[in-house]
C-alpha cells in the first residue's frame, strides 16, 4: 500500500491526474487494446477531472481507446436530472474529452429490472478484460462507492439502501431538502473494486481524517469498507495534509519519507504528442 501526502487539495488532485495520465500512456492503448478505468463521482474527484481535461486539451492525453465504468448511480432519479451521476460525469468530464460515449458505462438507476442491470454491468467489466485502474473516493464514514458500513467486503454490483449519513451529506446537492435525496442506489461492490488490477483512492479534507485513520491504521473491518483495500496488492491512497490529522505522527513521517519514490510515478509527466 502507498500513501501519498500532498500539501493541499489542488496538489493532491494534480498528483492523481498525473498518475492516471501516465498509467494510460504507459499502457499504450489502441484499437485492440483498451485501457479500462473505474471512476467516482462527488466533490473530491472534480479537481482531478479538471486536470485530466487540461491534459487532453493540451494534446497530451487521449481517451479514444479508454473504457470507463462508473461506481454508482441513484435509483429513480431521471437520467437528465442535474444531480444524476450521468449528468455529473458528462458535465464535469466526458463532454470535455474525446471518449466514445459507447465506452463510458454508467449504471441505469431507472432500469426495469435493477438486479439484471447490476449483473449486466459486472458482465461488461469482465468482457472489457477487467479494470486496469479503479479510482475511488470515500465518505466520512469510510464507505467506498455506496458500500455503506456493514457491507460485505466481497460484495458485487447490487442495489443498496443509503445510510442516513450519506443522505445528509448528499442533501447539499438537492437544495438541502432531505425529501428530494434518493434513498437507494446501484453500486459496484467492494469485491468488484478489489478485482481491479490497481486501485487509487482520493481522500481530502479534515472531515475524512478519521476515515483515513480507520482505512490504514486499524484492521480490515466491514464497518469501514475502505479498509478492505489493505488487502489489495496495488492500492494508492492520495490525500492532503488535512486528511492525515488523525494519523499517528510516525505514520505520516514514514510515508512522507517515501515521497521522493512516489513522485517518480508522476514525474516526468508523459505525453501522447509526437516525440514525447
Amino acid at each position: 500500500m502507498r500513501l501519498v501526502i500532498l500539501d493541499n487539495y489542488d496538489l493532491a488532485s494534480e498528483w492523481a491526474a498525473k498518475y492516471i495520465c501516465n498509467r494510460i500512456i504507459q499502457f499504450k492503448p489502441g484499437q485492440d487494446r483498451y485501457f479500462t478505468l473505474g471512476l467516482p463521482t462527488g466533490s473530491t474527484p472534480l479537481g482531478c477531472y479538471k486536470k485530466l481535461i487540461e491534459y487532453h486539451k493540451n494534446g497530451d492525453l487521449s481517451f479514444k481507446y479508454v473504457k470507463t465504468f462508473n461506481m454508482d448511480e441513484y435509483v429513480g432519479l431521471p437520467r437528465n436530472h442535474p444531480e444524476s451521476y450521468h449528468s455529473y460525469m458528462w458535465n464535469n468530464f466526458f463532454k470535455h474529452i474525446d471518449i466514445d460515449p459507447n465506452n463510458a458505462h454508467i449504471l441505469d438507476g431507472n432500469a426495469a429490472d435493477l438486479q439484471a442491470e447490476c449483473d449486466a454491468f459486472e458482465k461488461k467489466i469482465k468482457e472489457a478484460g477487467g479494470i486496469d485502474l479503479f479510482v475511488g473516493g470515500i465518505g466520512p464514514d469510510g464507505h467506498i462507492a455506496f458500500n455503506e458500513p456493514g457491507s460485505s467486503l466481497v460484495s458485487r454490483t447490487r442495489l443498496k439502501t443509503l445510510a442516513m449519513d450519506t443522505i445528509l451529506a448528499n442533501a447539499k446537492y438537492f437544495d438541502g431538502d432531505l425529501s428530494k435525496v434518493p434513498t437507494m442506489a446501484l453500486t459496484v461492490g467492494v469485491g468488484t473494486v478489489m478485482d481491479a488490477r490497481e486501485v487509487m483512492i482520493l481522500i481530502t479534507g479534515a472531515h475524512k481524517a478519521f476515515a483515513l485513520y480507520k482505512a490504514i491504521e486499524e484492521g480490515v473491518n466491514h464497518m469501514w469498507t475502505v479498509s478492505a483495500f489493505q488487502q489489495h496488492p496495488r492500492t494508492i491512497f492520495v490525500c492532503d495534509e488535512d486528511a492525515t490529522l488523525e494519523l499517528r505522527v510516525k505514520t505520516v513521517k514514514y510515508f512522507k519519507g517515501l515521497m521522493h519514490v512516489h513522485n517518480k510515478l508522476v514525474d516526468p509527466l508523459y505525453s501522447m504528442k509526437e516525440g514525447n
